[in-house]
C-alpha cells in the first residue's frame, strides 16, 4: 500500500501557483563565508517585517502616549509586541508548508460568505494602517525640511514605486535599503535616548501592567 503524501506535499501541490508569483523565488545563501554572513543572509526577511514596528506612524502615535501618560503604556507596548511575535511565526510557518500566503488560504479554505468578508476587513486595515505611515511621513518631511503636508503625501507615495523598482534588482536590494533605514532609526532613537536621560527605574516599573491603563477614562 502507498503511504499516505506528507501534508504539505499534498497542500501545495493542490494549491496551484504560489503566492506572488512574479516575485516568489529562493534566495540563494552563501555556502562559503562564517557563521554571521549565514546568519545576515537568513534575516533580510527579518528586516522586511521589523520595518513595520519602526515606521514615522509608530513613532508618532508613541510620542503621543508617552507624553500624555508617561512610561504606563510600555506594558501595553510588551504585550502587544508579544503578540506580534507569536503571529509572525505563525505567519511563516504557514507560508512555509503550504507556499501560500494568507488570503489565498481563505479563498481556498473558506467559503465566500466568509472569504469576501475577510477581504473587506483586511481592506480596512490596510487603509487604515497606511493613512498612519502616510500622514506620519508627510508630517517627519515638514517638521525636518519645511515640506507641505500635500506635497510630502505625494514624495511619500513615490515610495511605492521605488520599492517595485527595487523588486526588478532583485530582493537583496530591497533588503540592503530597508536594513540602512532601520540602522539609521536605531542609531537616531539611541541618541534621543542619551539625550532625554530617563529615569531607567521608572522605564521598567512601566513594564508592569497598571490598573490605571483600564480604569483611566
Amino acid at each position: 500500500m502507498t503511504p499516505p503524501p506528507d501534508d504539505a506535499a499534498a497542500t501545495t501541490a493542490v494549491s496551484g501557483p504560489p503566492s506572488l508569483p512574479e516575485v516568489h523565488r529562493s534566495v540563494a545563501v552563501p555556502n562559503a563565508g562564517g557563521f554571521l554572513r549565514k546568519l545576515f543572509a537568513f534575516m533580510g526577511p527579518g528586516y522586511l517585517v521589523a520595518v513595520g514596528y519602526m515606521d514615522p506612524g509608530n513613532w508618532a502615535t508613541s510620542l503621543a502616549g508617552g507624553s500624555a501618560f508617561g512610561y504606563t503604556l510600555l506594558a501595553v507596548a510588551l504585550t502587544s509586541s508579544l503578540m506580534a511575535i507569536l503571529l509572525q511565526a505563525l505567519c511563516v510557518r504557514i507560508g512555509v508548508s503550504t507556499g501560500r500566503d494568507l488570503a489565498q488560504l481563505c479563498r481556498e479554505r473558506f467559503p465566500k460568505v466568509v472569504a469576501y468578508p475577510l477581504w473587506l476587513f483586511a481592506e480596512i486595515a490596510i487603509c487604515a494602517t497606511d493613512l498612519a505611515e502616510l500622514i506620519g511621513t508627510a508630517i517627519a518631511l515638514e517638521l525636518l525640511f519645511g515640506i507641505p503636508l500635500l506635497y510630502g503625501v505625494f514624495l511619500t507615495a513615490l515610495d511605492a514605486f521605488l520599492i517595485l523598482w527595487l523588486q526588478n534588482k532583485g530582493v537583496r536590494w530591497l533588503e540592503a535599503l530597508i536594513f540602512g533605514f532601520i540602522a539609521l532609526i536605531v542609531g537616531c532613537f539611541g541618541i534621543q535616548i542619551v539625550l532625554s536621560d530617563p529615569d531607567w527605574a521608572a522605564v521598567l516599573n512601566g513594564y508592569i501592567p497598571a490598573v490605571s491603563i483600564v480604569t483611566n477614562q
